[in-house]
């Protein structure tokens, strides 16, 4: 995992001498993972796997020439220290008539949006997470746009940033050819390694407004699965 100073919103790096220990988490049903790899052969292979998944009533006439997009975009993630992207794809069909949830049926209309996991190399011992953590908020409060609040997660301390954007869209990228304006919202959550010199950070991106809270959840719920421990190896079932 590489590291990058463009995942990190305003919180000071150190130099990375080492690679960051290893970090487990769960991502459910929706998420896309874009086929990020160390080789141009490996992405290629996962390019083909991904756009099958993703586009999954499709066939080879869209899935050969979507394949090679998503390749030289995981290409271009390859320097910038993420080393976990997935797109979030969520029906907001509403529920059938049984009452069960309509699942992930996207005809009817779908909210969106972008996930990433970095690791940023922070000045810190495995004893001081809590500092780590204390720094971290005390940096992101200072701006007023962000609403920075502290977490105590099960795999230990962390800080959250909400970041609102609104955007103007010329008329001319319109559907009806009037001027309009998006609103984007971004959630960051930074999650200081106990085992290790880095930080996590998680980070959720959607102009999917309407469906805030709930991709808000959707965040909340993976990061409750995050563990600085081998899961399968503390569950007493051996390295996996």
């Amino acid at each position: 995992m590489k590291t990058s100073a463009h995942s990190a919103s305003g919180v000071p790096l150190t130099p990375a001498h080492e690679e960051p220990p290893p970090i487990w988490f769960l991502v459910p049903e929706g998420f896309f993972a874009l086929p990020l790899a160390a080789t141009s052969e490996e992405r290629a292979e996962r390019a083909q796997s991904f756009v099958r998944e993703l586009y999954s009533r499709g066939d080879e006439e869209l899935w050969e020439p979507a394949a090679p997009y998503y390749a030289g975009i995981a290409e271009l993630m390859a320097g910038t220290g993420i080393s976990y992207s997935a797109m979030g794809l969520f029906s907001t069909a509403a529920e059938q008539e049984d009452g069960t949830a309509a699942g992930h049926e996207l005809a009817e209309g779908a909210a969106q949006c972008a996930f990433t996991v970095a690791a940023v190399p922070t000045d810190q011992t495995a004893q001081n997470t809590d500092v780590v953590a204390q720094g971290i908020h005390s940096i992101l409060s200072s701006d007023p746009y962000n609403d920075a609040r502290w977490l105590d997660l099960p795999c230990g301390p962390a800080v959250s940033c909400v970041t609102l954007r609104q955007y103007e869209i010329n008329p001319e990228l319109t559907a009806d050819g009037q001027k309009s304006e998006l609103l984007t919202g971004q959630i960051q959550v930074h999650v200081p390694f106990p085992t290790g010199p880095f930080t996590a950070v998680f980070t959720l991106f959607t102009a999917s407004m309407d469906y805030w809270a709930e991709l808000c959840d959707l965040l909340v719920a993976i990061l409750n699965t995050v563990s600085f421990n081998d899961p399968v190896t503390d569950a007493g079932g051996g390295a996996s």
